[in-house]
């Protein structure tokens, strides 16, 4: 069986577990590839495999969960393969200045990194999808029953693929990871992401597929569902106590509430904190907990 990285490859019938390179950590993914239907899920894993796959035993269709960078790395492979993906998380992949406005990159500096990096590391090519991937669709390929789940939040139209007769969930990237979640985009939201996780946790799965690190549970993951979304909860705790003082938005990104520290480069870690802690302060302003005051935040008394 072909290793990747620290995990190897396993089969669930003709669903099969690609790993992605480096255990799956950013910038690359795992990959999902049904036989006899060449359906190929999330191209990121590991450039030469997909090369493999793509020779025999072929790529008829390829699938994204989402429209992120980390997920369509190697996606320059298949240009010539339809592409599937959700209409709300379309755009982002159709142009590259769509991309990064997508990001709320709003700072020459962060584009300029960023449009580099994202056609020379990532290989990043405009697209335009074939059909749309919608809620509720169920679709049957190479045998297998496919429902598409829309889960919201990491980006407005991430998707899940639930195999049902095999009861397999790949989850995409609400991966589990001690990280926690992301929903810094501009059209993510940290409500929809709980929901969204919690909803993936009632699927009747036996095995729970995900984007990053880990990768591949073959039982339930239990006690991590909830970890994962406490990542969420520290967050904002952290964000609270730091408000005691009031604030200013760059107080506040200095903090590292994210990240733990400053890191290097800026235009990735600077910019994930940033746009993080701007979707916590709207939350909590939605709830009337923390107002503003000029160019500073305040909790409400």
């Amino acid at each position: 069986m072909p290793r990747r990285g620290n995990r190897e490859e396993k089969r669930f019938g003709p669903v099969w577990f690609i790993p992605g390179e480096h255990g799956g950590r950013y910038p690359f993914c795992h990959s999902v590839y049904v036989e006899g239907a060449g359906l190929l899920i999330d191209p990121a894993s590991h450039r030469e495999r997909l090369m493999q796959l793509r020779a025999d035993p072929g790529v008829k269709s390829v699938w994204l969960s989402h429209w992120h960078e980390d997920h369509l790395m190697h996606l320059d492979l298949f240009e010539d393969v339809p592409l599937w993906i959700s209409a709300p998380d379309a755009p982002p992949i159709t142009d590259l200045d769509i991309f990064m406005d997508a990001y709320g990159m709003d700072q020459a500096d962060e584009r300029e990194y960023w449009r580099e990096i994202l056609t020379a590391s990532f290989h990043f090519r405009p697209r335009r999808p074939a059909g749309f991937l919608a809620e509720g669709t169920e679709r049957s390929v190479g045998g297998l029953s496919i429902e598409v789940l829309s889960t919201p939040g990491h980006t407005p139209g991430h998707s899940a693929f639930f195999f049902k007769e095999l009861g397999v969930l790949f989850m995409g990237d609400y991966d589990l990871t001690k990280f926690g979640p992301w929903y810094g985009d501009v059209g993510s939201s940290i409500e929809e992401t709980m929901a969204s996780v919690r909803r993936l946790r009632e699927i009747p799965a036996k095995a729970w597929i995900t984007g990053h690190e880990t990768g591949l549970f073959e039982a339930d993951p239990g006690e991590l569902w909830e970890r994962y979304l406490d990542v969420i909860t520290v967050r904002e705790e952290k964000l609270l106590d730091l408000l005691k003082t009031p604030r200013t938005l760059d107080d506040v990104v200095g903090a590292c509430i994210i990240y733990g520290k400053p890191r290097e480069p800026k235009a990735f870690f600077e910019f994930g904190e940033r746009v993080h802690m701007k979707k916590h302060l709207e939350k909590l302003m939605r709830e009337e907990i923390v107002k503003r005051e000029g160019d500073r935040y305040v909790r409400n008394k």
